[in-house]
């Protein structure tokens, strides 16, 4: 029986490893999760765990926080003797945070097959941790998953050979429709007073937007500005509490707990416009069709503005509520890149078992065969 490791750390990675871990089993694979701990606490955790219907994972690593170094550093210890254990013959990572690379660059030494998914996004913003994981994640996969052709062309252009990469379409996405008719059943309109279409809803947590104090009040300024017209509610994540006390938070913006999967979705779904710094967000609104407002000054998914609902508004204050007060006039129409279909973990699936296994497979730095794409000198 083929065995395969399925890598998931964090929030993120959840929505994006259920449906492959589904889809493996159901083509007769023996999939062991491990849960390197890098979220841990329940409103981060557990909860994504109960709404996704998610298995208890077969080994947990225990990681915890820390720096980006000890963090990595913690998960590849753990991770290693695992792999010797286990002896897989493949490992799935997915996203880009500091477990997906730790697991990446244990199995590339170990010598089992690895695939990304979510491959060659790229943001272009080498200040973004997520960046440099995610390229150095790609570089030693044997496996390119990419969720869109932008992606593969990223891929293409850094040299990568076309038997490593596959359009496979946006595992979030076969998730999202997965659990949406159970999400529109959730009563957490009712809980916070709300009514369709008559609020917008934002997350902030990316460390450039909330560490900096002056950042953070030129956000919260420009969003008290906007809860003049539209009322805006923000789930809280804990990494951006503390933070938001510190700087004060104008009236017209409402905190409450961070929302688990199947709340957050319906929240998403019955929002009149969504203000967000998170990758997964600007998917998941292209894919429901809400418009999308991203506070930062680059994507590393640009199709969901080429090909969906999202804006990119920057980190001025006075840009973002241009920016926002002009999609509530003309909101972008619904609109949705192609492959995006509930189908990725499918096509994921087909493209590992149908594979040549590791012994028989060129490896990440071998030379495509002279005159195919990718060789050297090739068109």
């Amino acid at each position: 029986m083929v065995r395969v490791i399925c890598v998931a750390g964090a929030r993120p990675n959840y929505m994006k490893i259920k449906p492959v871990m589904d889809a493996l089993e159901r083509r007769g694979v023996e999939v062991v999760l491990v849960h390197t701990g890098q979220h841990y606490d329940d409103s981060m955790n557990d909860v994504f765990f109960r709404d996704l219907g998610i298995r208890p994972p077969d080994r947990y690593l225990g990681a915890g926080s820390g720096s980006h170094a000890q963090q990595t550093g913690r998960v590849m210890e753990a991770f290693e003797p695992l792999v010797d254990e286990l002896a897989p013959d493949a490992v799935v990572v997915v996203g880009d945070i500091n477990s997906t690379l730790a697991c990446a660059l244990v199995t590339a030494k170990a010598g089992p097959l690895l695939a990304h998914v979510e491959a060659g996004l790229r943001s272009r913003d080498w200040s973004m941790p997520e960046e440099v994981n995610r390229v150095a994640t790609d570089r030693v996969s044997d496996y390119l998953l990419a969720p869109s052709p932008d992606a593969a062309a990223n891929l293409r252009a850094e040299g990568y050979r076309e038997d490593q990469i596959h359009v496979v379409g946006n595992v979030m996405i076969d998730t999202l429709f997965a659990n949406l008719d159970r999400a529109r059943e959730s009563d957490v309109l009712e809980r916070y007073g709300l009514t369709r279409g008559g609020y917008g809803l934002v997350t902030l947590h990316r460390p450039a937007n909330v560490d900096d104090p002056d950042t953070l009040r030129g956000l919260l300024k420009a969003l008290g500005e906007i809860s003049g017209r539209c009322p805006l509610l923000l789930p809280v994540h804990p990494r951006a509490e503390r933070r938001l006390a510190d700087v004060g938070v104008p009236d017209g913006i409402r905190l409450v707990p961070a929302a688990g999967y199947l709340d957050f979705i319906a929240l998403q779904d019955s929002a009149r416009v969504v203000l967000t710094d998170s990758g997964g967000i600007q998917e998941e609104t292209t894919a429901l069709g809400v418009p999308c407002v991203t506070l930062r000054e680059n994507t590393e998914r640009p199709i969901t503005v080429s090909e969906g609902t999202n804006v990119l508004a920057g980190t001025d204050p006075d840009r973002i509520a241009a920016t926002v007060h002009r999609v509530l006039d003309d909101p972008p129409a619904p609109r949705c890149p192609a492959l995006w279909d509930g189908r990725a973990s499918e096509r994921i699936a087909r493209i590992l078992l149908d594979g040549p296994a590791a012994a028989a497979r060129p490896r990440p730095t071998d030379l495509a065969p002279a005159g195919t794409p990718g060789a050297p000198g090739a068109p």
